[in-house]
């Protein structure tokens, strides 16, 4: 679980970064849920972004993902999220 401290420190984080993401009309499958895991181990810090023709909003597109990956939500604003999780074998970013 992250502190509010940490949590404002990833955000800050992510605006410097893309959406390299996008949940559209086909939904969350596995093959979706495997992007994210191996990006998340690679990167620990995730954005991604929610088309207008998908059925799920953007927090329940980053709730569900989030649950299936064992992620920690940052944010969720608009149409996109962020999610992190640490990595195991490539951390990268030093929480606060």
């Amino acid at each position: 679980m992250l502190t509010g401290k940490q949590r404002s420190y990833l955000k800050s984080l992510a605006n410097g970064i893309p959406a390299i993401f996008q949940v559209g009309k086909y939904g969350i499958d596995e093959n979706v849920l495997r992007q994210f895991e191996e990006a998340l181990e690679a990167r620990e810090l995730v954005k991604a972004s929610v088309l207008r023709n998908s059925e799920y909003t953007a927090r329940e597109a980053c709730e569900e993902i989030a649950r299936a990956l064992g992620a920690e939500i940052v944010s969720v604003m608009g149409n996109k999220f962020v999610l992190y999780r640490e990595s195991a074998n490539n951390k990268v970013i030093e929480l606060p």
